[in-house]
């Protein structure tokens, strides 16, 4: 644990639970080594029933009181339920997200709050992430540190903004849909994005996944689910009238080309890495 405490930064940190107690600790550890500490840390069993509550009181207990928080959910509803359970028990006006098998860089916090902090007007703000190995070094922040707008034309394509990347202001008049378990977090960046909010990603690696990012076990891990319910969030947003009827066209190309090009990528893995 840092024993030195950074300046903290105005977040609330939401990471869904669900059977994970191999790999929360060293999410939060990712999140106490932040050059800037988030305020608090709030870690929600969605009912894992398998021991990852206690667990996660045992994260908690590793921290100075009151900075690791415990939330729980009545019962399983899925990452949606649970990220919505996490910003309601916020009290920062930011929230970041990260998932249980994630971690992130040191700069992450600093990095994204000097921007928030420069264009208050900002409303959600990302990076980009890769998948590593367990316990392998940082990329290194590479200067100089460029923000960009994503744009209407750019959230068509694919999600670009990954779970574990995002900071949010709490006061959206948004959240996560609990209809749907997978795409879930596309279609609330798309609502934010396609709402006229000013979206940005930093061009920086600054989270990593631990396992292939499709492919792998998990709700990511069924291609042909994933096309579903990216098919389910396309329309949801032309029901919603937050896209044109040309816009869900250009997107539904642009999922099929997507689904072609992850079908061969899986193919061409080794066996043991699918």
């Amino acid at each position: 644990m840092n024993s030195s405490l950074p300046a903290t930064a105005p977040i609330s940190v939401v990471i869904p639970c669900y059977r994970c107690a191999d790999t929360i600790g060293a999410s939060v550890a990712s999140i106490d080594t932040q050059q800037r500490r988030p305020v608090e840390v709030l870690l929600v069993d969605d009912a894992s029933g398998d021991g990852t509550l206690e667990a996660l009181h045992r994260v908690a207990a590793a921290y100075p009181p009151g900075w690791v928080k415990v939330v729980t959910s009545p019962a399983n509803g899925g990452p949606s339920q649970a990220r919505n359970l996490g910003w309601q028990a916020a009290s920062q006006p930011y929230i970041a997200f990260l998932d249980a098998d994630d971690t992130w860089a040191p700069e992450k916090i600093a990095l994204q709050m000097r921007e928030l902090e420069r264009d208050p007007g900002i409303a959600l703000i990302a990076h980009r992430m890769k998948v590593v190995s367990r316990g392998a070094a940082p990329d290194p922040v590479r200067a100089p540190v460029r923000a960009h707008t994503i744009s209407r034309r750019r959230l068509l394509l694919n999600n670009p903004f990954p779970t574990a990347s995002v900071i949010l202001r709490r006061d959206l008049p948004f959240r996560f849909n609990e209809r749907f378990r997978r795409v879930e977090d596309f279609l609330l960046w798309a609502q934010i994005g396609f709402s006229g909010y000013h979206c940005v990603k930093l061009d920086q690696v600054l989270a990593y996944w631990h396992k292939p990012t499709f492919g792998a076990a998990g709700l990511s891990g069924d291609l042909d689910a994933m096309h579903r319910a990216g098919k389910e969030v396309r329309q949801e947003l032309l029901r919603t009238g937050l896209v044109t009827r040309g816009e869900h066209w250009v997107a539904r190309g642009f999922g099929l080309i997507r689904r072609s090009r992850r079908r061969v990528l899986l193919m061409m893995r080794p066996t043991g890495a699918r």
